[in-house]
This record gives C-alpha cells, structure tokens and sequence, in this order.
C-alpha cells in the first residue's frame, strides 16, 4: 500500500550499499517531498547562532514524527533544515504542522523558516525520481536514504523566483502548533577524538547516469576508508566526550521550543534540566568513585550507537574525525576529481561535533543529529554550491 511504502522496504545494514542503485524503490507517485530549510543560515551562523539553526532544521521533523508513525515518514536531516517524503493520508496534517513549525521557529528563534511541499508527479514530470533505502543504524533508528534526483530538483522549485510561489508554502497557511515532545539538546559540544572533525558533502555531478554516479560514490567511499580507516576509526563522537551542559545558554533553546511563551514556565523547565543535569553528573561521579558502573554508561552508549553521522540523499552527507594529514589526503583526490568534471563537494573543519536530539524513549526509540560546530553542513553547503556554479 501506498500508505505503508517506507515500513515494508528491505532494510540495508551499510551506507556503502548507495552504491547499487537496485537497493533504491521509486516512492509512490502519490506521495510529496516537503522541505525546510532556514533562510539566511549562514548569517546566522556568523552570528554565533549555529545550535539554533540546528534546532530549527531537527524542528521539522520532531513535529511531524509526533503527528505519525515514524516508519511512515521516511527523513533526512541537513544541518539548517530537513527533507521529508509524505504520503497523501498525512499531507493536510504535515501542511499545517509544518505552518506551526515556522511560526514557532520565527517567534523563538528568530529565524525564517522557508517551507515547500512539492508533488512527486511534479518531480517526475521534470525527468527526475525519488528512490529510498532504508539504512538500519542502530535496533531504535532506521534512517532514510534518497537517490533519483528529485530532492534536488525540488529544492530548486522551491528556491527558484520563477517557481517558488507554486510550492512555497503560504504565509496565511492554516497552523496548530507543533508538538516538539521529544527535542532535546543538553549536551555540551564534543570534542573531536583526533582533533578536527570534518563536515562532508560530495555529489557526483549533475546529469550523470545512475551507473556513472554509483561508481563515483563508490569512489569517495574507497577513498574515505583509505585516507581514515574504518567506521570505528572515524566516527565524530566518542562515549568519554559525551558530557551533559550546565550552561544555561546550551539549555535555551530546547526551553523555547519545549514551553509555553511564559517567563515563568521557562524558568522552571530550565532549571529541571539543569538540576537533572547536575544530579547526572554528581550520581556519576559518586557511582564511579565506589568503583561501580553507572547506568549513565549505558545511555552514553545508547547515544553513541544511534548518532545519525552518515547519510545519503543523492548527496553524501558525513561527520567525520580525524587529523589534519587525513583530511589533506582526502582533499587531494575530491579536487582532482572535481577538476575531472566527476564530483563537486565542500568542506568544514572545526575542531567539535554538536548534537541535535530526538528522544522518544530514554532507553530506546531516538536519533541524536551530528553536525560540526560553528556551522557544519551549513558552511559545507555553501562551498559544494561555490564549486557547482563554477561548473
């Protein structure tokens, strides 16, 4: 059934397996790709503002997560926004929630929100496709991958002048407000465990065919290996860096996005989090001084195991660690095949990872974002969009 496409696909146990473009099944032509992203997010990052921007991309999805099943709405995480395929049951819902998200993000945040939907038909009518995988990385979180062209195409319908006002979605769109259980952000930012970590994004170049694209991928992900090693090796987080915040600054905007717009109900709420914080941590030490294991343990690694840190959505998107002779190595072989007309990507280093997070269950059911910090996927956009208009 068209209403249960995204539950009933085969599950893929590794990212290398965009590679095969067999793994990919074409969505329902019923379906709509809904996007999000923050206007200006660069400015803002300069700003200093980049974990708002960062709470405003995961904002999307946690609200729509709360209206459905989340096996039925297949996403992918961008750094400043969010790309979700909707089926036509959930549409009207996803439009007013959606409505409500931008509202909230404008009034809290201060950030503009731009929001699309744009039909699948469309997008095939234009020569382009969307295909999805569904990439299992951990027993709680099953991550969307998308290939065929069409996000791209619909992110270009919706930006574009001449188009924009077929899919935007309007400023007088009905709303409810959006249901943000579940968004936290508490952790302190995390330090690379080799130094920097590295925000990635490499597309191979537009109007190659899926066989030429796949080889290029499969390419890239050679050459990441060769330059860091196995998955173990370069992962951006690692379970001793992972240390709740206590600074009430890294604790506002999930308050904002979590409360009433009260000064009284937000005080409260931040000074629950900051107390369970502080008790975490004091429960911690105390645990480990007694020579015991602490069941913080546990849900460190819980976090570990089900950071979304590698994705696909005819762009590879990785957060990466490393040194700077890796990074150097990998930069060599993506500009000469930039130069070879194969590949256009971009880069950002900085020396930590942040995280954005979804929980539904403490000890289960939940998704923590990765990005770099001051700006990650963000800033890598923009030089991958440099190198393309170059083209």
């Amino acid at each position: 059934m068209s209403a249960t496409f995204y539950t009933h696909l085969p599950i893929l146990t590794e990212l290398s397996q965009i590679v095969e473009p067999s793994n990919f099944h074409p969505a329902p032509a019923d379906w709509w790709v809904a996007l999000s992203d923050v206007r200006n997010s660069t400015q803002a990052i300069n700003a200093g503002h980049y974990k708002a921007v960062n709470m405003a991309g995961a904002a999307s999805i946690v609200a729509l997560l709360n209206c459905a099943p989340a096996e039925r709405i297949p996403f992918v995480f961008g750094g400043d926004g969010a790309t979700l395929l909707i089926p036509p049951d959930l549409l009207e819902v996803a439009r007013a929630t959606l409505a409500g998200v931008r509202a909230m993000v404008q009034r809290e945040l201060q950030l503009d929100l731009r929001v699309g939907f744009v039909p699948l038909a469309e997008v095939r009518a234009h020569g382009a496709e969307v295909a999805v995988a569904r990439l299992r990385i951990s027993a709680h979180y099953d991550q969307a991958l998308l290939s065929g062209g069409g996000t791209a195409l619909a992110e270009r319908l919706i930006k574009d002048p001449t188009t924009a006002s077929r899919y935007l979605l309007p400023a007088d769109a009905p709303l409810r407000e959006a249901d943000m259980t579940g968004l936290e952000c508490r952790w302190q930012d995390i330090p690379s465990p080799h130094g920097e970590t590295v925000s990635l994004l490499v597309m191979a170049m537009p109007g190659m065919s899926p066989e030429a694209a796949s080889a290029i991928y499969r390419q890239v992900i050679a050459e990441i290996e060769a330059a860091y090693g196995q998955e173990q090796d370069y992962h951006p987080l690692a379970v001793p860096n992972l240390h709740l915040s206590l600074k009430l600054r890294d604790l506002l905007g999930e308050t904002k996005l979590r409360t009433p717009p009260r000064m009284m109900a937000r005080w409260i709420y931040m000074a629950q989090i900051w107390a369970l914080n502080m008790g975490v941590r004091l429960y911690t030490m105390g645990e480990v001084l007694r020579g015991k294991r602490p069941w913080w343990q546990d849900y460190r690694e819980q976090v570990f195991r089900t950071a979304d840190y590698k994705k696909y959505d005819d762009t590879l998107r990785m957060i990466i660690a490393g040194r700077p002779q890796q990074r150097q190595q990998l930069s060599a072989f993506l500009e000469h095949a930039y130069q070879q007309g194969q590949l256009v990507y971009g880069l950002h280093v900085t020396d930590r990872a942040l995280m954005t997070c979804l929980v539904f269950e403490r000890m289960g059911r939940q998704v923590h974002f990765v990005d770099g910090a001051d700006g990650g996927y963000a800033r890598a956009a923009v030089a991958l969009k440099d190198r393309l208009k170059s083209c």
